[in-house]
């Protein structure tokens, strides 16, 4: 059972799981380190699937795509600080108000641009195709693992290190740190905490939005409505854990993409689709325990 559960082709699929939950939840350590609440991550990268979907199909290049993705991400993040920043309102409420918005803006766009409800395929949806690394490549197991995946794959693990220095060394992000950290501190300073939230925001759309378009034009060629299906959910947890550190939300989003791969494999094993739709969202909840227990240990 372990073999058939655990062969090479695993190894091929784990990326696939890991990287939008990796993208979106490096979108969020943005907004956790500049003080910002941002529990929307699932309405950006839902945003960020049908726009790429939408360029891809009518620009007929993945690339375009990916742009149009991140420009809806962006404009999403946009839409959470006009009424979070600006206008003063509610994180949590924005937050469900920008979610909604988004599930019920995708499908009503669904309809009246493609005519079609539920999902859109079309042989003219260009997706990213796989990317070969030669000498990577005939490494048993770990060729699997690290070669024939998408440029986004690789982007997003050079954003992990990229991002972590970011933190520790570039001058906005030390800003990002201290509008979350010390926000009377940087106006001190003559910097605005609302400009480098805002900024925060920008990037977090941006991130989201290209998982997004992992979702759609790099795992498959199509968009279903409502197709993050709960990653975004996964992602906020992943950074609410780490507390928005880079190289720990890295390890986290390996485990949760691990068993999100995993629950795909073990319902081609006869078990039930409602256990194997529960396999994530159980993982999120034993690591919460654990770490919780380790936290209070710890303290004592």
């Amino acid at each position: 059972m372990l073999e058939l559960l655990f062969d090479p082709s695993f190894a091929a699929s784990v990326p696939r799981f890991v990287t939008p939950i990796l993208l979106a939840a490096l979108g969020g350590a943005l907004c956790e380190r500049a003080g910002v609440f941002n529990i929307a991550l699932e309405g950006f990268m839902l945003t960020g699937a049908f726009a790429a979907v939408l360029g891809a199909y009518f620009a007929g290049s993945p690339y375009i795509g990916a742009f149009a993705a991140v420009l809806c991400g962006v404009a999403m993040g946009l839409v959470f600080a006009e009424f979070n920043l600006r206008r003063g309102g509610d994180p949590i409420v924005v937050s469900i108000a920008v979610n909604i918005l988004a599930a019920g803006l995708t499908t009503y766009l669904l309809r009246a641009i493609f005519n079609v409800t539920g999902a859109f395929s079309d042989p003219g949806i260009l997706g990213f195709e796989p990317q070969n690394i030669p000498l990577i490549a005939s490494i048993p197991f770990v060729g699997k693992l690290l070669s024939g995946q998408s440029i986004l794959f690789y982007l997003a693990l050079a954003a992990v290190p990229a991002m972590h220095f970011f933190f520790a060394r570039h001058r906005l992000g030390l800003r990002m740190r201290a509008a979350g950290e010390n926000p009377a501190a940087l106006k001190a300073g003559g910097v605005s905490p609302r400009r480098v939230q805002l900024l925060a925001l920008v990037g977090c759309g941006a991130l989201c939005g290209l998982a997004g378009a992992q979702l759609s034009i790099a795992n498959v060629n199509l968009f279903v409505e409502n197709m993050s299906a709960g990653r975004g959910w996964i992602a906020v947890v992943a950074v609410l854990l780490s507390r928005g550190r880079p190289l720990p939300l890295f390890l986290i989003a390996v485990v949760f993409g691990m068993v999100d791969s995993l629950s795909f494999r073990v319902q081609g094993l006869g078990m039930p689709q409602q256990f194997t739709d529960m396999m994530p969202y159980l993982a999120t909840l034993v690591v919460l325990v654990a770490l919780s227990w380790w936290r209070r240990k710890r303290t004592a």
